[in-house]
């Protein structure tokens, strides 16, 4: 709830689907007013009082009648073209104290994933982070040690512990190998010294020798990386930043040609275009990782390179024998992925789209036809989705975005990503609080257009065996027809998750006592997780619960919600019952 008071979509003529084509509605508005139209339901909820006139609901939903706002005060006009400033500009951030950091005032659905680095890991760092917007705090274990990242993971969570109203979720991102998957590490160059700049036509070389690194050879962390690769190979190098034709072979050294030169850093990823390479068996630092994360009780894994689904299925089970309760994030990033991705994706609880790594392996055109495909089998298939790499590249040294990758971002969340993730971006760049706010702006205002009511047409054959799909499916109906929020309770987050991938135009309000529960649900789309003990009786919850949300602005006085009791685990119901309410705060 640090990005929330809102507690409805945004509506208005000027969004509104039936209103005509952008340029028509654009026409109709002047900017004086824009913001008032824009806004006028988020003024509703904060300074203003909003008069509807009455209309007839029915199947296609007739044109609205716009809605009348009478301000509370004069004042109140100039400050809703503040928040219209605040909506649709890139706030400035500056390094002000953590107490002045203000909150988002509209709710944004589109989940942020941030990845912890030498910019972020501080304290005072990770506390703006969140307040700027960030869901989940993502750990590269390809970068620094088990301390620094310990480090990371005890700062989030006693930001969770003193946070009231907002929860972050851990995710390590693990290069973890098992030698009966035959998947593995991703092949990096070693440390460097310092950056090296490669020219083009420049002769360079690739060593399985360890500790190498002069300005005309570096080291790989891969064994057999001499024996996979042939000579006419084109090796790309930091997801295609910077390439190398193969010239020749030793037994321990590649000898290349830079093709298209660049900067090399240390630990960048290697690709041989159109290869996938035969990666060894686990070593002692995956074993490590893993049992890292179990011993630290992370809410995911994200695992890289997964090319079917007995990974998945392997993985599961060790976390299983650990009695750990960690969920499994397939990264798409290989082309002998894409022929088992529905298999993959049915083995595990979610993809991340790890365009980097897709584009080298695959031809550049196919990445964002991938993309598209990806999101649409998780949606319909009821698995969280994010959407990764490049996103907000330019930001790393640029203290504004490009546009093209502003419509990266519109594009992700249009095709209904659960979250867009910053890597580079959040983990060493200069402005990382900045890309996090434009990733919120940008999420936010696109999310205003996107018209409610659109689900995957066979969601519901995923979950045909519950008799909470159905009750998912009309709750959604209700909450995109009345305009309702929606209130669940949930010990173990699947109904939360269920009604999230209906995608209701309201938010989804999940009430958990388990504080494990409430940062897995940080991910999803349109969840807003809230951490309260339940009581043995049920309209002392429900009561509870709505008091709670009128305390912290998220509903009002008055407000309808509607209250759904259906899922896994009864509470408060015998197994066979399930039921909706629609209640008034």
């Amino acid at each position: 709830m640090a990005q929330v008071v809102a507690t409805r979509s945004i509506h208005g003529s000027f969004l509104s689907q039936g209103s005509g084509s952008v340029h028509e509605r654009a026409a109709k508005v002047r900017p004086a007013s824009f913001a008032s139209k824009v806004l006028a339901h988020d003024e509703k909820r904060n300074k203003g009082v909003v008069i509807r006139r009455n209309y007839r609901i029915t199947a296609k939903r007739a044109v609205r009648v716009e809605p009348e706002v009478i301000p509370v005060t004069p004042e109140d006009v100039p400050k809703r073209e503040e928040q219209y400033e605040q909506l649709m500009g890139i706030q400035q951030l500056g390094d002000t104290s953590v107490a002045m950091w203000s909150k988002p005032t509209v709710r944004r659905k589109t989940k942020i994933v941030g990845t912890i680095g030498p910019s972020t890991n501080t304290r005072e760092m990770i506390w703006k982070l969140a307040e700027t917007g960030m869901n989940v705090a993502r750990l590269n274990m390809s970068h620094g040690d088990h301390a620094s990242h310990q480090k990371v993971i005890d700062l989030v969570k006693e930001y969770n512990a003193q946070s009231k109203d907002n929860t972050i979720a851990i995710m390590l991102d693990t290069k973890a190998s098992f030698p009966q998957f035959h998947y593995g590490p991703e092949v990096r160059s070693g440390d460097l010294p310092q950056p090296i700049t490669l020219e083009t036509g420049q002769e360079f070389t690739f060593t399985i020798r360890r500790g190498v690194g002069t300005p005309d050879c570096v080291s790989v962390n891969y064994d057999d990386f001499v024996n996979d690769v042939e000579v006419g190979d084109m090796l790309l190098v930091d997801g295609g930043m910077m390439s190398l034709v193969v010239k020749s072979k030793t037994k321990d050294s590649v000898k290349c040609e830079v093709v298209d030169g660049g900067e090399l850093k240390s630990r960048r990823h290697l690709n041989v275009r159109g290869k996938s390479a035969t990666l060894p068996s686990i070593t002692e630092k995956d074993w490590d990782d893993i049992k890292f994360g179990v011993d630290n009780k992370v809410d995911f894994y994200a695992v890289s390179f997964v090319k079917d689904a007995q990974v998945v299925h392997e993985l599961k089970n060790y976390l299983r024998s650990c009695d750990a309760d960690i969920h499994v994030i397939v990264k798409i990033e290989s082309a002998d992925s894409i022929p088992n991705l529905h298999s993959i994706i049915t083995a595990s609880d979610g993809a991340m789209v790890a365009r980097g790594d897709l584009g080298a392996e695959l031809p550049i055109e196919e990445v964002p036809l991938l993309q598209e495909e990806i999101i649409r089998t998780c949606r319909s298939m009821g698995k969280a989705v994010i959407v990764a790499t490049n996103m907000l590249e330019s930001m790393i040294v640029h203290p504004t975005p490009t546009r093209a990758e502003v419509s990266d971002i519109a594009i992700a969340v249009r095709e209904g990503a659960d979250a867009v993730m910053l890597s580079g971006e959040t983990a060493h760049g200069k402005f990382p609080l900045k890309a996090v706010k434009v990733m919120h702006t940008v999420a936010l205002r696109t999310e205003a257009t996107i018209p409610g009511g659109e689900m995957p047409p066979n969601l519901g054959q995923v979950f045909k065996n519950h008799m909470s799909e159905m009750f998912a499916y009309h709750a959604t109906m209700m909450s995109n027809t009345l305009g309702l929020s929606t209130v669940v309770f949930t010990r173990t987050g699947f109904m939360a998750i269920l009604l999230s991938h209906y995608r209701p135009s309201g938010t989804i309000f999940a009430f958990t006592n388990e504080k494990r529960i409430q940062q897995r649900l940080a991910l999803y789309q349109g969840v807003c997780p809230i951490y309260m003990e339940f009581s043995d009786d049920a309209e002392e919850t429900f009561k509870d619960a709505l008091a709670l949300l009128q305390k912290h602005g998220m509903v009002k006085k008055g407000e309808d919600v509607a209250l759904v009791q259906s899922g896994k685990q009864p509470i408060w119901r015998s197994q066979s019952t399930h039921n909706i309410q629609v209640r008034k705060v």
